[in-house]
């Protein structure tokens, strides 16, 4: 199943950016594996996946321990919380969930200790709903001043989540406005913070996020099936 599942979502990817006219290898397949053994993980390695998002860094790190001999590439793609910024140290992880001032100062400080540094995406709430994780739009310019003063926190892209939907197309919209956000913290030459990446788009979504310029999508559910 899991191989059959992943040549659609390849498929799908391919016809994607070439309607878009990009190329296919331009967009990174993050397998959001929450909720899914280890052994799920080594499957589809061996399938050439190597890019996999965690929800928990404490599962993300289970699952690192135990696949340590495979060359993966790991992404923690839900809520960090400040008392968990210990179980990053020290690994190549890439932190999709930048969502606050206090959190970025927290990384800074522990890195700081540890003597390394953390590429991280800064989550953007687009829809400004107070009850969603993230930085609003009005607020990114002066969350992105203060970040670029933070030597230890590599910020290299936005991403964001829309809204759960039957019609893809009602949320391109907010793919296109991360796009045009990244576009304008891009143009401001900030220390230290790129806009290389878009992590935007999920197992319902994800065609629309490409046709808008995402670079990384988060795929679990279209991947895996639902957990096991």
């Amino acid at each position: 199943m899991l191989a059959d599942n992943l040549a659609r979502i390849r498929e799908s990817i391919a016809q994607a950016a070439v309607a878009a006219g990009r190329k296919p290898e331009e967009i990174t397949l993050v397998a959001v594996a929450k909720g899914r053994p280890a052994r799920r993980v080594r499957e589809l390695f061996q399938l050439g996946v190597a890019d996999i998002g965690e929800n928990r860094v404490q599962e993300m790190r289970q699952k690192a321990e135990e696949l340590a001999d495979l060359p993966l590439r790991w992404h923690m793609v839900g809520h960090l919380q400040r008392n968990k910024i210990k179980y990053l140290l020290n690994r190549d992880v890439l932190l999709h969930s930048l969502d606050r001032l206090s959190l970025a100062h927290a990384l800074q400080q522990r890195l700081e200790q540890a003597g390394t540094h953390l590429r991280c995406l800064v989550q953007v709430n687009l829809q400004e709903d107070a009850a969603r994780q993230g930085v609003t739009p009005a607020d990114l310019p002066a969350f992105m001043e203060e970040v670029a003063q933070l030597d230890r926190v590599r910020v290299v892209g936005l991403m964001t989540m829309a809204p759960p939907t039957t019609d893809p197309s009602t949320v391109r919209p907010l793919f296109r406005r991360l796009r045009l956000l990244a576009e304008e913290v891009g143009q401001r030459r900030l220390p230290g913070i790129a806009m290389d990446h878009l992590s935007m788009g999920m197992s319902g979504d994800f065609e629309a996020a490409i046709a808008e310029g995402a670079t990384m999508i988060r795929i679990g559910r279209a991947l895996f099936g639902e957990p096991d």
